[in-house]
């Protein structure tokens, strides 16, 4: 199974967040991380943000990043998304 928890904050408060559950083995981590990333902006209704390059270095170093309004094209009423891979099983 591949988990990612997802996080809303503002003013270093949890507004909201939510654990995406992957169970499809067929598929690669990397589209694994779009789909849960997919999933977790439907569910807090979001638009997707953009990948910058230091989301990517963080994620590749870290399984997790934060993006901020940088990352987005609309504005945002917060101030970053959390995004974290918790569990990994292949």
């Amino acid at each position: 199974m591949f988990r990612v928890w997802g996080k809303v904050i503002r003013d270093n408060h949890l507004l909201k967040d939510t654990v995406i559950c992957i169970e499809d083995y067929t598929m690669s981590r990397t589209k694994k991380v779009y789909q849960a990333l997919d999933e977790m902006c439907y569910e807090f209704d979001l638009a997707k943000p953009i990948w910058l390059e230091g989301n990517k270095a963080d994620f590749i170093k870290h399984a997790r990043t934060k993006f901020t309004k940088d990352s987005f094209i609309e504005e945002i009423e917060f101030d970053y998304l959390d995004f974290q891979v918790i569990e990994e099983e292949y």
